[in-house]
């Protein structure tokens, strides 16, 4: 019965814990984005439950994206990175249960038929004993939390890694989109360039015709030609982009990518991507999975003041070991072979010059840097969602400005042919006209591609995608 009273009372005292309650800091940005001139101006809304596909609805984007999420190099090594932490939790919280072993041994020894019997020596012939021994071989009762700080740290690193790889895919998927789109753009790129190349040699022909003819001066050719050499570099150039984009698009990948699902043009992409809610309350950078990393990693260090806490008390270890010896293994179990042993044993180290405190303040410094980092993983947050909704309140109007531009210069050029081949104006102002209207028609593309990035970083930034959500609900049972 004492026995039993003593064992209760020590595990009452297990339940102590010296893990300082754990504060989540305030998020150290304001409470709603900035508004102005360069902002939308939405009405707060919590953001909704989205996936890639709601956001990316063209079929040959997400079907790419679905061949990076599974061959993606960095994704299998960001899964391994979390089956190293987990298991790494397990060890750490196995220790809270008590090691139990057992061993067995077998001797057989002949002594000698002439082999004295007198006092002090065993009797003459074969001697067979066996032996079994088991019980709990080591075993800590963690009466100061200890063990229990160092398996909670243990578990929100698990937690924090698997943020991490979220915050990996998240990339990976907007990456991967920026990467078609900017494919798309370097095949309008490259269709602008060879229209301007047959345009611009047509334009060399007739000058240089009426330069033979003594109609038209040197300088005419020239500025033809250069408008045709631009152009065909331009050309080179886009055919270089078009190859890297596809490399590119392989490496995020991991795998050879398809040329049918490849665009042709941005025209065919444009309207494939869906609107996020802009105007949002800044509390949903508490859900991007680089924020939900860095808080995880604020709960290990927390959890490790603790444990280093736990060390400034006396470590208390308990060994029990029960067995069985016989001299015949028909009566191994016989009631009188039967034998037991108990040895607690306690340690406290008397002088260690300071260390253990110190150890106790090491945690607390680290826990001040993570509550920085954790700090400027939201304001980082905060200014790139700020960034991009800066951008997205502007680029429509960039956009309708650029297209207006573009139809002037077009304009501008066909008219500027007529009058030529009326013979109004000179031919130099037609091709001054051309390479405006080229000019044009490249930075419309630019600019198309633009809000089609733009509408990615807002995606990226806001870190919504629900199907990329690996955070887990609680900590993992101790058999699993």
């Amino acid at each position: 019965m004492k026995r039993t009273l003593t064992l209760a009372l020590m595990a009452s005292l297990s339940a102590c814990s010296m893990v300082p309650p754990y504060q989540r800091p305030a998020p150290p940005v304001p409470q709603s984005w900035p508004v102005g001139d360069a902002y939308l101006r939405q009405s707060e809304a919590g953001l909704p439950a989205v996936t890639y596909r709601d956001i990316f609805r063209d079929a040959r984007l997400q079907r790419i994206i679905e061949d990076a999420l599974a061959n993606n190099r960095d994704l299998r090594l960001a899964a391994a990175n979390i089956a190293a932490a987990r298991e790494q939790y397990r060890i750490q919280r196995a220790n809270i249960l008590p090691e139990v072993g057992a061993n067995a041994t077998y001797t057989e020894a002949d002594r000698g038929s002439g082999a004295g019997s007198g006092i002090g020596n065993a009797a003459s012939g074969r001697r067979t004993t066996f032996s079994v021994q088991g019980g709990i071989t080591a075993f800590e009762l963690d009466l100061f939390g200890r063990i229990r700080g160092l398996s909670e740290a243990a578990q929100n690193r698990y937690f924090a890694t698997e943020a991490g790889a979220r915050a990996t895919r998240l990339t990976l998927v907007g990456d991967i989109a920026n990467a078609w789109f900017t494919y798309a753009a370097d095949k309008d790129l490259l269709a602008i360039g060879e229209r301007t190349v047959a345009s611009a040699q047509r334009s060399v022909e007739l000058t240089r015709a009426r330069l033979n003819g003594g109609i038209a001066p040197r300088t005419d050719l020239r500025q033809a030609e250069q408008t045709l050499e631009q152009a065909r570099a331009d050309v080179a150039q886009a055919r270089t982009d078009l190859a890297q984009d596809v490399n590119l698009l392989q490496l995020l990948v991991g795998a050879p990518v398809d040329p049918a699902l490849l665009p042709a043009s941005l025209a065919e992409v444009t309207g494939s991507v869906a609107e996020l809610p802009a105007g949002l309350d800044s509390t949903v950078l508490l859900r991007r999975p680089d924020v939900v990393q860095a808080e995880y990693q604020l709960r290990a260090a927390n959890a490790e003041i603790g444990a280093a806490r736990a060390e400034l008390f006396p470590r208390i270890s308990l060994t029990a070991v029960l067995g069985f010896a016989s001299t015949a293994l028909s009566s191994l179990f016989s009631g009188g072979n039967f034998n037991w042993s108990v040895s607690p044993q306690a340690s406290y180290s008397i002088f260690q010059g300071g260390a253990a405190r110190a150890n106790v303040r090491l945690t607390q410094a680290q826990r001040d840097a993570a509550v920085a980092q954790y700090e400027s993983a939201i304001q980082t947050a905060f200014r790139e969602v700020a960034d991009a909704l800066a951008r997205r309140g502007t680029i429509d109007e960039q956009l309708r400005a650029q297209t207006a531009f573009f139809a002037a210069a077009e304009d501008n050029y066909r008219l500027s042919e007529a009058r030529f081949r009326g013979g109004i104006d000179p031919f130099l102002d037609t091709l001054i006209a051309q390479r405006s209207y080229y000019s044009a028609e490249r930075t419309l593309a630019s600019t198309r591609l633009v809000k089609l990035q733009n509408l990615v970083q807002l995606y990226r930034t806001l870190g919504g995608d629900s199907q990329l959500d690996a955070t887990p609900n609680g900590p993992l049972p101790l058999g699993q």
